[in-house]
């Protein structure tokens, strides 16, 4: 169903800068990993990493491919988004791809009418059930927040291109509609669960809105998952109680997530996209904006 309603551009805007902030930030931690007492003693001291550039990953760069869609169309084409997709690997195949989409990618390039059949095919014909489609939409729940209905449609929709698996859409819609909530100021990880599809990342979602903020985000992750399997369900929970642990502080939302170590890239990417939707990033110190890769297109 094509959306009616009027796109909100400057939100989504705002969602992609704090999107690519997190991923940056986030990714910068893991050379420390190697000693976690040490890294975990950064962190939780908010000492800023101080390397000079800080470069972002997939999730933004195939972020950035959802953004080139709704410019262009106003709603999820998949064929163009998958074209969208590969083109942007082709660019610069040196982000950080996971396994699944250095496998896809580059054979949509010349075919991207193939999505359907090429991503129902990828883990053994069971479509990949990964966070890629979670940690890049947040910007779509951002564009469409005026509608709910709209939000999972598109969602679902962006999923199916490269993450075929019931439990990858899962992902998508729930941190879509996180981010439209948070547009809103209406940000509830209860509400996310119940709007997401029955699946462990609603399972997830259902334990994440009945843990209190007063934990702990390392006792959090340990009871969500952080990412380090690098599924939605284990992924999705948790960045997303991050995100509503801080919904009106984008720096402290991305300390807190940094502390679940895991795939900590894509947990920062997915709650500083959903935390910026409402808050964007000017109130982030210069010297992290200043760090960060600079983000294509018009700043919101």
């Amino acid at each position: 169903m094509t959306p009616s309603i009027t796109p909100d551009r400057t939100a989504a805007r705002r969602s992609l800068e704090g999107l690519a902030l997190g991923d940056a930030f986030g990714e910068r931690w893991f050379p420390l990993f190697r000693d976690r007492k040490q890294a975990y003693e950064e962190i939780r001291a908010r000492r800023t990493p101080q390397e000079p550039a800080w470069h972002w990953t997939d999730d933004t760069a195939m972020a950035l491919g959802i953004m080139r869609v709704l410019d262009e169309h106003g709603e999820i084409r998949r064929t163009e988004l998958a074209q969208a997709f590969a083109l942007g690997f082709e660019a610069d195949p040196a982000r950080g791809y996971g396994r699944g989409m250095c496998e896809l990618l580059p054979r949509l390039v010349q075919e991207p009418d193939r999505w359907p059949e090429l991503a129902r095919g990828l883990f053994g014909g069971e479509g990949s059930l990964g966070n890629g489609a979670a940690m890049r939409v947040a910007p779509l729940g951002a564009w469409f927040h005026a509608s709910l209905r709209d939000v999972a449609e598109q969602a679902a929709l962006s999923a199916e291109v490269t993450h075929a698996h019931p439990e990858g859409i899962a992902g998508a819609v729930a941190v879509a509609t996180a981010a439209a909530l948070s547009v809103r100021g209406e940000l509830d990880v209860a509400v996310v669960a119940a709007a997401t599809p029955r699946s462990a990342v609603r399972d997830g979602l259902e334990r994440a809105a009945g843990l209190a903020f007063s934990t702990a985000p390392w006792k959090a992750s340990d009871i969500l998952g952080c990412g380090q399997r690098v599924r939605a369900d284990d992924t999705v929970p948790f960045a997303l109680w991050c995100a509503a642990r801080h919904p009106d502080d984008l720096t402290a939302a991305l300390w807190s997530t940094a502390e679940g170590f895991g795939d900590v890239d894509t947990t920062c990417a997915i709650a500083g996209g959903i935390v910026a939707a409402r808050t964007g990033v000017g109130a982030v110190a210069a010297d992290w904006l200043s760090r960060r890769e600079a983000v294509p297109g018009k700043a919101g």
